[in-house]
């Protein structure tokens, strides 16, 4: 069954569909609510005091549309309730203000004041409600609508039936979890919490499942395998270090020499390089390059990004080209032509570091004789993307970087198999970056800083959470923040956006622009989030700072401070000012880490959005972190005492690394 046979879905909606990463019948149902509402009618004379609760009512009076501001409206009209008159408040809702006519039924949601007789209403249905109703809340886009979502998801569960079950059953025995076809009924058309409960664990379960399946299958592989012992010209490698623009801190010269030590032995290398935003994890993977080749072996460098490619690229062969050493760059934007030649290089043995993005892991990239392999920010790589571009070479050496501080409660259990080298110096001259929780009404005082920084000839980072308006939250975007922005300043500053959905050539422009300093405003979602580094930018400001976890927002603070600059940093938000004041009081981000760790928020610990296997569609890595504990300990058995696996697991392990 195909998204097109599953009734009401068309051309425009496979469109919108997709930009929610939605292909295929199992990526709709797999789509899970992020929320729920509960919606209970209630009489307001039992209702307490600033409590959420959903009462029904008739409109008496015509509804009076205002706009406060740009981009913020106020609709209100009196409604009768069980023969109480109360005005009626909502904001944000003017595109409901033609269907509210005098004598309709509505249903309101919201908080009622009784001194003063008024309810804010959160939300306004059309229509009564006379008993519970459980309404799933899905991440929604401009055009497709929640319960547009809701419709298709119900249409496909009619006709699906068999849904692949990856717990063993005498798991679902001891655990007692329905079946995952049920599970995915309920989660979507849910008749009550408990239920949805135990829909969640059940699905959570089986997610963690599969990802420790893997991480534990490699666990297992690592220890079985022997790598190829490296010898190499160890007074090159100290001249290389000596002859380096700068001085290597302490914890790089650790980190560097763990690594030459794990080249030397015969084990194989699989450590995780990790430091702090701008703690030049880049210069102890260039060295180990060189080593590498020193050795005769070619290395790869695998980026999320073709920016942070290209930048990775710039860097290093500046480093390298002295030596005589042959580096390249692959991205899937090269032309054809070029990347043809580029593979025969390669497979010639006439490259000796490769950087790309996921163009490395290409069926027709061949090395002669892949020694090592890098992949930076990791965790934004499945384990099958990982495990693809290892089995290009011969038990290859591997190095996973990470810039996110990762709690060790997290490592331990994640990077269970892994060596670790930290970096947590900073290269010397580097300033703490200053950093302000600023609420939307004090946008003014930022706006005088921003100009007195372009003034010095310096450049700003604007982060917004979306690229286009949000039906679900008022958010600020990329756009309607441009225009805001180009208000302020009366045109005069050339402000551009940057985001992920543009094409490679306009990022790369853009991009290009900002790095020589014609563009002095870059306004962005966290697509600028790793490694891109304008040495010049001195402040980013950062929109709805509630909507990102602390990390992520370290992370994106990371953009700036990268010279010996005086930088900035102002998270704008009217809630959740206490966790971010985290922020205001430290810049090191293992400590900031293990603080988002500890307040338990939901959210995202590696970014606000992974790709590959890091993933998850339902399960939480701080949320869940318990379940992954014992699903840690199930997979580890099962594969222990399952000597010869269904054919279904194996073609997920095959995913991971070739199985003989």
């Amino acid at each position: 069954m195909e998204l097109t046979d599953v009734k009401g879905i068309g051309p425009k909606s496979i469109t919108l569909l997709n930009k929610l990463n939605i292909y295929t019948i199992e990526d709709l149902l797999e789509f899970y609510p992020y929320r729920y509402n509960v919606y209970k009618p209630i009489n307001l004379e039992n209702c307490e005091e600033n409590t959420n609760v959903t009462i029904n009512a008739t409109i008496e009076s015509t509804p009076r549309l205002s706009y406060i501001r740009r981009n913020f409206n106020r609709l209100s009209f009196k409604a009768l309730t069980n023969n109480l008159l109360i005005n009626v408040t909502i904001f944000n809702r003017a595109f409901l203000y033609k269907n509210l006519d005098v004598g309709k039924n509505i249903m309101l949601v919201g908080k009622y004041d009784k001194k003063k007789n008024t309810f804010v209403a959160s939300e306004i249905k059309l229509g009564s409600l006379y008993e519970t109703k459980i309404e799933p809340v899905y991440h929604t886009i401009k055009g497709l609508k929640n319960n547009q979502i809701g419709s298709y998801i119900n249409s496909a569960l009619e006709e699906i039936s068999n849904i692949e079950d990856f717990i063993p059953e005498y798991l679902k025995d001891k655990y007692q979890f329905i079946s995952k076809e049920e599970a995915i009924k309920i989660i979507h058309t849910p008749k009550n919490i408990e239920e949805v409960k135990k829909a969640k664990l059940r699905l959570i379960y089986e997610e963690f499942f599969i990802f420790m399946l893997k991480i534990n299958y490699l666990k297992n592989k690592n220890k079985e395998v022997l790598g190829t012992a490296k010898t190499f010209d160890e007074k090159k490698v100290n001249t290389f270090i000596k002859n380096l623009p700068f001085s290597l801190t302490e914890d790089q010269i650790t980190a560097v020499e763990d690594c030459l030590n794990d080249l030397k032995s015969s084990k194989k290398m699989n450590r995780l390089l990790q430091g702090d935003v701008g703690s030049g994890k880049t210069i102890v993977a260039t060295t180990i390059m060189y080593a590498n080749a020193l050795s005769g072996y070619q290395s790869a460098l695998m980026a999320p990004t073709e920016i942070l490619a290209r930048q990775h690229y710039e860097t290093i062969k500046k480093l390298v080209e002295p030596y005589s050493i042959k580096i390249e760059l692959l991205v899937g934007s090269m032309k054809k032509s070029k990347h043809n030649k580029m593979i025969e290089r390669l497979k010639s043995g006439d490259i000796d570091i490769l950087i790309g993005t996921h163009a490395l892991i290409s069926k027709d990239v061949t090395f002669q004789n892949l020694g090592l392999v890098i992949t930076d920010e990791q965790h934004r790589f499945g384990v099958n993307q990982r495990g693809n571009l290892q089995n290009k070479g011969h038990m290859p050496d591997i190095i996973y970087m990470s810039a996110t501080p990762i709690p060790r409660t997290y490592a331990l259990t994640i990077y269970q198999d892994m060596d670790t080298s930290l970096i947590k110096t900073k290269p010397n001259g580097r300033k703490e970056i200053q950093t302000f929780v600023k609420k939307e009404n004090e946008l003014k005082r930022v706006l005088f800083h921003i100009l007195e920084e372009i003034k010095k000839g310096h450049q700003v980072y604007v982060v917004a959470p979306s690229i286009e308006e949000s039906e679900e939250r008022n958010l600020h975007d990329v756009h309607n923040l441009k225009t805001s922005f180009l208000q302020a300043f009366q045109n005069k500053v050339e402000i551009e956006v940057l985001h992920g959905k543009m094409k490679t050539s306009e990022k790369e422009n853009i991009m290009k622009r900002f790095q020589q300093g014609d563009v002095k405003i870059l306004i962005a979602t966290t697509v600028i989030e790793v490694g891109v580094d304008v040495k010049n930018a001195t402040t980013i400001v950062i929109f709805n700072a509630e909507m990102f976890g602390l990390a992520t927002l370290h992370q994106l603070r990371g953009r700036v401070g990268r010279n010996d600059l005086e930088s900035y940093c102002f998270l704008i938000s009217d809630y959740d000012r206490e966790r971010l004041k985290v922020l205001e009081s430290s810049n090191d981000g293992f400590y900031i880490s293990e603080q988002d760790f500890l307040m338990r928020r939901e959210g995202d610990l590696f970014g606000t959005k992974q790709s590959g296997d890091m993933d998850f569609k339902i399960a939480n890595l701080k949320k869940d972190f318990k379940i992954l504990l014992q699903v840690k300990e199930d997979s580890s058995k099962f594969l222990d005492t399952n000597q010869n696996l269904e054919e279904k697991y194996l073609n997920i392990l095959k995913s991971v690394t070739s199985i003989d």
